[in-house]
């Protein structure tokens, strides 16, 4: 039958799309049902790629505001940007990387169905709209991912109070940006708008900004905030805004009970992400669902047979799961290799690496501090500063630090925490160490070219045992 295939997966993000190449790779006839005009899903259209896209044009405003330095002479005038040009840029980027996954679905044979689908039965799905028809599936693969969603009495009119899928397409920097959340999506927009000139506050629930990292960087990143004129009301609920004719009036409780009053151009509401389960029929067939997410064992297999999910729509029912890009990636390959008969092990998502894009970026793996002492261990530290290294003061980049934190009685690295320049790139040496148990001694003995940043991850080791060798 022209409509039968080995898999069929609903959803073309990071999840459904690895998946689908995968599957496709290890010779299943695949289809993939995506609405969308465009591969990748929130990654690629409205999530990692232009929000990275803009930090990186904030980046190069940083370098080029502070060119006297580095003896780069720039006419008279003064730097500004152009954010006509900065969304065409980043539209640009976005487009290519999209193309490119369709060229990866051509090359291994793998049919894009353009629509939206439910599901009505094990084995069939139901394109209902766009290209109608229904096709035969051994095997389903859920891969339709998470949206922006607000809290209770914040009303999103995506002009004035906005979400991230909103905020990487402002035509004009705003001259006042609030935002609600301090998770990864709220810092990086926090970052960006207050380098493009925006006067940035933003509002965390929680005692502290970015709550999932380690207590040590959280405190450094609210110290390089406060430097940069980002302000930072923590512990503090926002209970009302209402859009005016000039922008959004907020009232917020502040820690002491007391209500504070903030106006804004725009308000950013960044307070997580919903799973989208909604139209896809999947509540009629019996499937096990937790809070909205679809719940799953450790292979990724709901409770229906034949019918599996991956990604930010998920739940393994053992707390949080984390709604990263690469986890679902990761998620999509192993899905794929289980159906083709591969042999694959669970997932260890105490080593799933964090990054948090903003100025200073922040990369994480493993058990924070708190974490490790709350688990049992015997916990011992060590600190290591990039201001100390010679590539960042080249850089003149010397904010942060790296954490690594250790078990005392076997040395095993249990996390690996940094805030400070190319930390996002940096962590993946700790993901591997984790990966292979690695101990603080072998981190010691491992030589980290000189001069990088990476000699920081090195001293940090040293650190751990009393001894770092430069502070």
């Amino acid at each position: 039958m022209a409509n039968a295939y080995d898999v069929v997966v609903v959803g073309a993000g990071t999840g459904g799309y690895v998946a689908a190449i995968r599957a496709a790779q290890l010779g299943k006839k695949v289809a993939v049902v995506e609405k969308q005009k465009s591969l990748g899903g929130t990654c690629l259209i409205w999530g990692c790629i232009p929000t990275k896209a803009l930090l990186e044009h904030a980046h190069a405003l940083k370098i080029v505001q502070n060119a006297r330095e580095w003896g780069v002479t720039i006419p008279a005038g003064t730097a500004a940007i152009d954010m006509g040009q900065v969304q065409g840029r980043k539209d640009k980027i976005v487009t290519g990387l999209t193309k490119g996954i369709e060229f990866l679905f051509k090359k291994n044979k793998i049919d894009w169905i353009k629509g939206t689908a439910r599901i009505p039965a094990a084995g069939k799905v139901d394109v209902f709209e766009g290209d109608k028809q229904t096709l035969e599936a051994k095997e389903i693969i859920i891969a339709t991912g998470s949206s922006p969603r607000s809290i209770p009495g914040i009303e999103i009119d995506h002009t004035r109070i906005i979400t991230s899928d909103e905020a990487i397409h402002l035509k004009e920097v705003p001259k006042s940006l609030v935002i609600m959340g301090s998770g990864a999506v709220g810092v990086e927009f926090a970052s960006i708008y207050r380098r493009f000139g925006s006067d940035v506050t933003v509002i965390e629930l929680l005692p502290r900004l970015v709550p999932v990292e380690d207590e040590a960087v959280s405190a450094e990143l609210e110290k390089s905030f406060k430097k940069q004129g980002i302000k930072s009301l923590t512990g503090t609920k926002v209970t009302k805004a209402v859009v005016t004719a000039k922008g959004v009036d907020i009232e917020a409780q502040t820690p002491d009970g007391k209500t504070q009053k903030l106006s804004a151009d725009v308000l950013l509401v960044a307070t997580g992400r919903g799973p989208v389960t909604t139209g896809l029929g999947v509540e009629h067939l019996g499937l096990q669902m937790e809070r909205g997410y679809i719940k799953v064992d450790a292979t990724y297999r709901t409770s229906i047979p034949a019918i599996s999910a991956i990604g930010d729509v998920i739940t393994l029912g053992t707390g949080a799961h984390p709604q990263l890009a690469h986890v679902s990636s990761m998620e999509g390959v192993m899905v794929a290799e289980r159906i083709a008969g591969k042999e694959v092990q669970p997932l260890n998502y105490d080593h799933v690496p964090g990054c948090t894009y903003c100025d200073p970026e922040i990369g994480s793996v493993g058990l924070t501090e708190a974490e490790a002492k709350k688990r049992g261990y015997d916990v011992r530290t060590g600190q290591f500063p990039f201001g100390v290294l010679g590539r960042a003061k080249m850089a003149n980049e010397g904010e942060g630090f790296v954490k690594i934190v250790a078990d005392k009685k076997y040395d095993e690295v249990l996390g690996v925490h940094m805030i400070g320049p190319r930390s996002t790139e940096l962590v993946a040496e700790a993901v591997l160490a984790l990966r292979l148990e690695c101990t603080v001694e072998e981190l010691i003995k491992t030589i980290h070219a000189h001069p990088t940043f990476s000699e920081a991850v090195g001293e940090a080791a040293h650190a751990v045992h009393g001894a770092a060798i430069h502070m």
